[in-house]
C-alpha cells in the first residue's frame, strides 16, 4: 500500500488543490482593447502571457473573489506582482471569506457599488437574474468567441449553461470538469480495518456508518458515520442522501427536478423523497449523524472530518491533500484511502454541468475597459500566466528535483496561493478525482474511480432553466421544505407531517405553474 509521512507529496502540495474542494468553478473572452481589437487575441490553449502589447499602461481593476484558507493572498506579495506583470495590469482583489461571500455579494449588487469584476458563485440566484435585467451586467455574448484562451479552455456545455433567460451570456463561465463531481468520500482505511466492503446502496451505507459509530473508530467516544451540515437555504451535504434514493441531481444542496418520460416533476412530491427523510431521521436517532448538523457551517464540518471523527463526507478526491496535511498530525502513516471516492449509490452520483459560478463585468465598466478585461483573462489562461499561480516562484514556493516541481508547503501555505484559483482556474478531464501532484498510485485508483462513475453519473436537468413564477415563489417553498425536512430528521415532526406537506404541493395552483414554466424553458433549451 502507498503510504506517506509527514514530509511526503501531500503535504507539499496540498495547497495547490484545495481550490477543488469546494463546491467550489469558470472564466470569459471578449475583444481585445481599443488599441488592439483582434490582432493578438487569438492565442491558442497554450496561451501568451506577453499577448499585451508592452507600451499600454497597465490595466487597472477590482475584483471581489472568495477565499477557502484562513487568510487570503498577500496583495503586495512577489507571486501577485509576478502575476500583474504577466497580465500588464494592478490587481484590487477583495478577498472575502467563502462563509460570508453569497452576503456580500447581494449587499454589493444591492449597493450598485461593484468591483469591475466579481465572482458569482450562483448565475441562477434571484439577485443576479434581477441585476442582468436591469441592466446591470455586461451581455459578454458578441465577444467572448474572440478569445482563443477561453473558448477552448471553458466547454461550449459550460457556456450554454450559463446563459440567462434571453440566450446571451452575462459572465464568464469558470471551468470545471463534469466527471469526478462532488460526492460521498469514506474511510476506506476504517473499512479495511473493519473487512468491510465499499457500499454501493443505502442499505449498505447504513451498515457502514453504524458500524463506524458501534467501533468508535476515532478512539475517542465521538466518532459519527458521516460528518456532513445543512445551511439556511437547502440540505447542503445531506443532499447526495435524498438524490441516492430519488436519483435526481441537484444544483446547490436543491434537489428539486427529475427527468421522467421527458418532463421534469417536482422531486418533494415523490416517495423517494420521503424514503429518505426516514432513512436521516433513523440515522440521526442512531447517532450516525453530527448532533448539531443543523447549527455546523462548513468549514466545521470538514474540521470533523479532519480530526479523524468521522467516517465518510461530501467531497471531491482531489481535495485529499487538505485533509492528508490536517491527519497526519495524529498520523504520520495516513495514505489516500483516508478520502476514498464511492462509485455510487444505489446507482447513482452526480455529474457536473462543467462550471463553477462565473465572473461578471458591471455594466459601470466602459466598454473599452470591459474588453481589457476580458482579454486580461484570457491571458491568465495561459499556461504561461497561470503557472505562476499554479506554482509560484522558483526557489521561494517551489523547487526542481529530478526534472519536477515541488511544492515548498511552509510558504506556498503562507502565501495562500492557492486561492487565485478562486478567480481563474484551469483544469484536465481528471481535475477532480486528482492533481498532477498527486502519486501515481492514487491516480491509478482514483483514476479508475471515475471512469466507473462516468458509467452512471447523472446531470442535473434544470440547470440554467428559468420560471418567473419561481423567482417569487419558490424562496417560500424552499424555506417551509427545508425547515420541515431538518425538524423530521431531528425527530420534532412526524412523517405524517411530511405526508400532508407533499400534499399541499401537489395542489398548490402556484407550484403547478412553476413546473409548466420550468417543463417550458427545458423543452426551449432542448429545440435550440
Amino acid at each position: 500500500m502507498f503510504k506517506v509521512n509527514r514530509n511526503s507529496w501531500w503535504k507539499t502540495s496540498f495547497l495547490v488543490l484545495i481550490a477543488l474542494s469546494v463546491v467550489l468553478a469558470g472564466c470569459s473572452s471578449n475583444n481585445q482593447n481599443s488599441q488592439n481589437t483582434k490582432g493578438n487575441n487569438n492565442t491558442s490553449s497554450s496561451g501568451n502571457a506577453g499577448s499585451v502589447p508592452a507600451k499600454e499602461e497597465p490595466l487597472k481593476v477590482s475584483i471581489m473573489s472568495h477565499f477557502f484558507q484562513d487568510t487570503p493572498p498577500d496583495k503586495g506579495g512577489e507571486v501577485q506582482q509576478r502575476m500583474q506583470e504577466a497580465l500588464n495590469a494592478e490587481l484590487d482583489i477583495q478577498w472575502v471569506s467563502v462563509n460570508n461571500y453569497e452576503d456580500r455579494f447581494n449587499v454589493t449588487v444591492a449597493s450598485g457599488d461593484l468591483p469591475e469584476l466579481v465572482l458569482v458563485r450562483d448565475p441562477f440566484s434571484s439577485v443576479f437574474r434581477t441585476g442582468v435585467e436591469q441592466g446591470a451586467f455586461w451581455d459578454i455574448t458578441p465577444y467572448y468567441k474572440d478569445y482563443g484562451n477561453l473558448t477552448q479552455s471553458i466547454s461550449e456545455t459550460a457556456w450554454n449553461l450559463t446563459k440567462m433567460k434571453d440566450g446571451k451570456n452575462y459572465g464568464v463561465p469558470r471551468p470545471r470538469p463534469t466527471e469526478g463531481e462532488t460526492f460521498f468520500a469514506i474511510r476506506k482505511d476504517w473499512l479495511d480495518q473493519l473487512n468491510l466492503e465499499l457500499p454501493t446502496t443505502t442499505d449498505e451505507l447504513y451498515a457502514v456508518m453504524k458500524a463506524f459509530v458501534e467501533n468508535d473508530m476515532a478512539g475517542n467516544g465521538q466518532t459519527v458515520g458521516f460528518s456532513g451540515y445543512v445551511n439556511p437555504d437547502n440540505m447542503g451535504n445531506f443532499s447526495p442522501f435524498i438524490s441516492s434514493f430519488t436519483g435526481a441531481n441537484g444544483s446547490s444542496g436543491n434537489v428539486e427536478w427529475k427527468l421522467v418520460d421527458d418532463q421534469l416533476v417536482y422531486v418533494d412530491t415523490l416517495p423517494e423523497t420521503r424514503q429518505a427523510l426516514e432513512y436521516l431521521a433513523r440515522a440521526y436517532k442512531d447517532k450516525l449523524l453530527p448532533a448539531d448538523f443543523a447549527s455546523l457551517r462548513s468549514s466545521q464540518s470538514v474540521d470533523l472530518y479532519k480530526a479523524g471523527n468521522a467516517g465518510m463526507i461530501v467531497e471531491k478526491g482531489a481535495s485529499i491533500s487538505e485533509y492528508l496535511s490536517a491527519m497526519s498530525a495524529s498520523n504520520s502513516d495516513v495514505d489516500y484511502q483516508v478520502l476514498y471516492p464511492l462509485t455510487s449509490i444505489n446507482g447513482y452520483n452526480p455529474r457536473a454541468g462543467g462550471f463553477n459560478g462565473m465572473l461578471a463585468i458591471p455594466k459601470s465598466v466602459p466598454e473599452e475597459k470591459m474588453k481589457r478585461i476580458l482579454s486580461m483573462l484570457n491571458t491568465w489562461m495561459s499556461d504561461e500566466a497561470y503557472e505562476i499561480q499554479q506554482w509560484g516562484i522558483e526557489g521561494v514556493h517551489h523547487k526542481v528535483e529530478n526534472g519536477k516541481k515541488v511544492i515548498i508547503e511552509e510558504k506556498f501555505a503562507v502565501d495562500s496561493i492557492a486561492n487565485y484559483n478562486q478567480i481563474v482556474f484551469k483544469h484536465g478531464p481528471y481535475a477532480s478525482s486528482y492533481g498532477d501532484h498527486h502519486p501515481d498510485e492514487m491516480k491509478e485508483a482514483f483514476g479508475k474511480i471515475q471512469e466507473e462513475r462516468t458509467k452512471s453519473s447523472v446531470p442535473d436537468y434544470s440547470v440554467g432553466l428559468y420560471s418567473e413564477t419561481a423567482q417569487t415563489y419558490l424562496p417560500e417553498i424552499r424555506k417551509k421544505t427545508q425547515d420541515l425536512k431538518i425538524k423530521i430528521i431531528l425527530g420534532n415532526k412526524s412523517i405524517g407531517d411530511w405526508d400532508a406537506h407533499v400534499e399541499t404541493l401537489k395542489n398548490d395552483t402556484t407550484l403547478n405553474k412553476i413546473i409548466e414554466e420550468i417543463n417550458a424553458s427545458y423543452n426551449a433549451r432542448a429545440s435550440e
